[in-house]
């Protein structure tokens, strides 16, 4: 199933897909383009750990003029960077690079700590789209990401669905795309992860506790390319949607 979060009518609610639209609990229906799309992620589990993946992927590594790291390389980041499906990530008016990142995240459905491999998705509610916009004119240096980086306000749409954990087959086997208006500028798939989910799930619970509704950002492919005000960035992921947000 594929859940949502949505403000309509001036009230917020939670929502079900039904042949493209909205579901809401009581039964009424409302179409994409008549709400608010918000975090697909209810009030109560709304992430108090968001754990990010830099160069997670070779090539994206590589087009970045790095190394592949031989462990995760990952940062926090903060709720209020999350932004919902359709709205308006802001560039900074001294930017020069501002990447967008097309990234599988990972939702935590139980509290999980020291969970083995073989057990880690059991712990997972489901998966969403991330776009993990990077300001690159900010960074102190690849590993050690500058915090105005990665955790701007409204910097990280995710959605616009969160689709159950039993509904993608294979996680580890998706194709990612993005399009610049209407242009396809990264492709990828989720099997090429230098690590993959159930070895994140297990590494990041060997040493700290996730609780539900806290995410894992998979990482990005190589393709990123700068995004300018006007641009309409659709990062989309198979079976999982497409996310679309637009630079100002």
């Amino acid at each position: 199933m594929k859940h949502a979060r949505v403000t309509w009518m001036g009230e917020a609610h939670d929502a079900t897909e039904r042949d493209g639209d909205l579901l809401l609990p009581d039964g009424r229906v409302a179409r994409p383009d008549e709400v608010i799309w918000l975090p697909p992620l209810a009030p109560t589990e709304r992430p108090r750990t968001i754990l990010a993946l830099g160069l997670n992927y070779p090539n994206h590594a590589k087009e970045l003029a790095f190394k592949a790291p031989a462990e995760p390389l990952a940062f926090l980041k903060g709720p209020n960077a999350l932004a919902g499906h359709r709205q308006v990530t802001h560039r900074p008016a001294d930017a020069r690079t501002m990447h967008y990142e097309c990234e599988l995240a990972v939702v935590i459905g139980r509290t999980a700590k020291r969970v083995p491999r073989g057990e880690a998705y059991d712990f997972v509610a489901g998966y969403t789209v991330a776009n993990d916009y990077a300001v690159r004119d900010y960074l102190e240096n690849w590993f050690r990401p500058n915090l105005r980086v990665k955790n701007r306000d409204g910097a990280t749409p995710i959605g616009p669905w969160l689709v159950d954990r039993d509904d993608v087959s294979d996680p580890m086997s998706l194709e990612l795309k993005t399009t610049v208006n209407g242009q396809v500028t990264q492709s990828g798939n989720t099997r090429d992860m230098i690590f993959g989910i159930p070895f994140l799930i297990e590494y990041f619970t060997s040493f700290m506790t996730l609780n539900a509704g806290d995410m894992i950002l998979t990482g990005t492919p190589d393709g990123v390319v700068d995004c300018r005000p006007g641009d309409v960035v659709v990062t989309e992921i198979e079976g999982v949607g497409a996310l679309m947000n637009t630079i100002a």
